[in-house]
């Protein structure tokens, strides 16, 4: 896949990866714990920079040649994904799915690592945007030493 070359002045794009890693979601929390040990996750001025989504259903069979047992039945575990960014750099990015690797519980973590581009956007250009938070009341989300 050929990611796009965007010029705009409005953001500057990075290139790197998104990494995607599905995970029960009492374990995301420790594999996050463990990346960050290799990467601050940085995105632009702020770190420790990652997504979860809202709990899911995976879902697998154990064929027996690994560890588990072979289940006759599809076995349902409720589970979310957690994403982030890291820069295009492959040792990096071996460090940080083997770190997954060592935090998460499965033997077959399930780890996608997708090359793609990030925007920055490039500062002082939304001082005056309404849209932005620092231009209307205070939405819930808004830290108190933020407001």
């Amino acid at each position: 896949m050929t990611l796009p070359n965007l010029t705009t002045e409005r953001f500057t794009p990075e290139r790197g990866f998104r990494i995607t890693v599905q995970i029960p979601d009492q374990n995301a929390q420790t594999v996050v714990e463990q990346v960050l040990k290799e990467t601050p996750l940085r995105y632009g001025d702020y770190d420790s920079v990652t997504f979860k989504t809202a709990a899911g259903v995976q879902q697998f069979r154990s064929l027996g040649s690994g560890r588990n047992t072979a289940t006759e039945d599809v076995v349902v575990v409720p589970c979310m994904e957690l994403s982030f960014f890291i820069l295009d750099d492959d040792v990096l990015v071996a460090r940080v799915v083997e770190a997954i690797y060592s935090a998460h519980p499965y033997e077959e973590p399930v780890v996608f690592v997708e090359a793609c581009l990030r925007t920055l956007h490039i500062r002082g250009l939304d001082e005056d945007n309404p849209n932005r938070f620092w231009n209307s009341a205070p939405a819930d989300w808004v830290p108190e030493e933020h407001r």
